[in-house]
């Protein structure tokens, strides 16, 4: 499903912790890392796309998280033409996505990256929210930059609660 601007409607998760750090995935077989996202199907809402990706890339479920927050409009980004399918160029651009930040109000344990038959990562792990993007592929680096500078004020605004300091 491709706009008549030739973008790809997807979603984008930014994943953190009651420590405000951030998921990052390892590509499977790849030396890159990322948020995980996908596309959204005919039909799906964009937060009902989210939490199918949530689960087919990380395995958690909408009770491991509460969304904290999501991108007022479409970010895209462009691929660069050697990556296009064939098939696609000409007609295809890149993607739009509407990025969303969770908190994880589950555990670490939760997280399952075999939890559907297409794992995308091999490795994951917990990073500073601001992370250095250089290990993010070069043509995605400005839309997480663009992502995490619009939803950092919602980790403000929904501060974890620690039950144990209550």
């Amino acid at each position: 499903m491709i706009d008549k601007d030739g973008y790809r409607p997807n979603v984008g998760i930014i994943l953190c912790n009651a420590k405000n750090e951030v998921f990052w995935g390892k590509r499977i077989r790849e030396h890159s890392w990322q948020f995980p996202q996908g596309g959204i199907k005919q039909g799906e809402s964009p937060e009902q796309a989210m939490y199918r990706e949530l689960h087919e890339e990380v395995g958690l479920h909408p009770q491991h998280v509460k969304i904290l927050g999501r991108t007022k409009s479409w970010l895209h980004y462009n691929v660069p033409e050697q990556w296009v399918k064939r098939e696609w160029r000409g007609s295809y651009k890149g993607q739009k996505q509407i990025w969303f930040l969770l908190r994880l109000v589950g555990r670490d344990c939760d997280v399952s990256l075999r939890a559907t038959k297409h794992p995308e990562f091999d490795a994951w792990r917990w990073n500073t929210y601001w992370v250095s993007l250089d290990m993010v592929i070069d043509f995605k680096r400005e839309v997480y930059r663009q992502a995490l500078t619009e939803l950092e004020h919602f980790l403000h605004a929904h501060p974890h609660h620690h039950p144990s300091l209550a």
